[in-house]
């Protein structure tokens, strides 16, 4: 088969085409044949060597959701057949004509979502739900704000928490940005190359803050992101895109009973990921079937142009989710 490879940390000129061998299926896997695979800002920080290589066992190559046609299903699969249609969270290899995955990181197509669109959901439908839903429990009636609204996380971060019943704050970088995170059902929109995200946050909640954010700038918003918040409330930081050490005021978390937490999707045990990919299909297919949450696909590029997509990602210009098409 073919699959994408990083002949050596850099930028998006590292990446080829390559072929490689097929790759193993062990007796707990499904083997897909894939539809599109999606990008996500961890496939970048991995092509430049400042993420971590994969756990033991877990594919060498990048990607970690798609979508496909199932191949191959292990001795110990009882729920997936030959030529059924999913997508799934994987351990990596995505960027490849075929992978394996463990069966419980397998979810069906939800029906109206198209084979090659579906590829950009299991990523953030499971980051969003574990984070925002499973660890920090917001409730309907809540305040939640998500820096990069129009991100691949924000877009479906906006729908997934609107439908649940909460009033979504988003932050985002231009107007046009800004307008599609109002259509996906956003109440207050905040350009935060224009104004102070705190100040608004404050203006719009009469002085009280939110009660939960969801950020991936990290040390650049820290402070700011404990300032915007309500009495108990929570802050989740899922990466550190502008920076990883900052210095931080305690006094607002004691005075506001505060609470921070971190998690990262791709470093938890596989029974962990099960157990999300479970509590998604309970909890958010049902939303997506019913038309409340439809997948933002941007642009898709053929497996051969990764470099490209890479490049669209990095440059901060997509609105939702980069697919990568073999």
């Amino acid at each position: 088969m073919k699959a994408i490879v990083i002949s050596a940390p850099g930028g998006p000129e590292v990446l080829h085409l390559r072929e490689v061998g097929d790759p193993e299926l062990r007796d707990e896997d499904v083997l897909i044949n894939v539809a599109a695979a999606a990008l996500n800002r961890a496939d970048t920080f991995r092509r430049k060597g400042s993420h971590p290589p994969p756990p033991a066992g877990a594919s060498p190559y990048l990607g970690i959701e798609c979508s496909g046609t199932i191949l191959a299903a292990g001795k110990n699969v009882s729920r997936w057949k030959i030529g059924d249609q999913v997508c799934a969270l994987l351990n990596g290899g995505g960027y490849a004509e075929k992978v394996a995955v463990p069966a419980t990181q397998v979810l069906p197509i939800p029906p109206g979502v198209s084979l090659e669109d579906a590829a950009s959901l299991p990523e953030v439908a499971c980051t969003v739900w574990s984070t925002v839903f499973m660890i920090n429990q917001l409730s309907a009636g809540e305040t939640f704000l998500v820096h990069g609204g129009s991100s691949g996380i924000g877009t479906f971060a906006i729908q997934i928490a609107k439908y649940q019943g909460a009033k979504v704050f988003v932050t985002a970088g231009s107007e046009e940005k800004l307008a599609v995170c109002k259509d996906l059902g956003a109440d207050v929109c905040i350009n935060y190359k224009t104004e102070d995200f705190v100040v608004r946050v404050k203006q719009e909640t009469e002085g009280k803050g939110v009660d939960v954010i969801l950020d991936h700038i990290g040390a650049a918003y820290f402070q700011r992101n404990l300032d915007s918040l309500n009495v108990g409330g929570r802050l989740l930081l899922i990466s550190m895109m502008c920076g990883a050490v900052t210095e931080v005021n305690l006094s607002c978390l004691l005075a506001r009973c505060l609470t921070v937490k971190a998690s990262r999707l791709r470093y938890r045990s596989p029974e962990n990921k099960a157990a999300i990919v479970n509590e998604v299909e309970k909890n958010v297919w049902p939303a997506i079937i019913t038309g409340k949450i439809t997948p933002v696909v941007y642009k898709s590029f053929p497996l051969s142009e990764a470099a490209e997509a890479h490049r669209l990602m990095e440059s901060s210009k997509h609105i939702g989710k980069i697919l990568l098409v073999p």
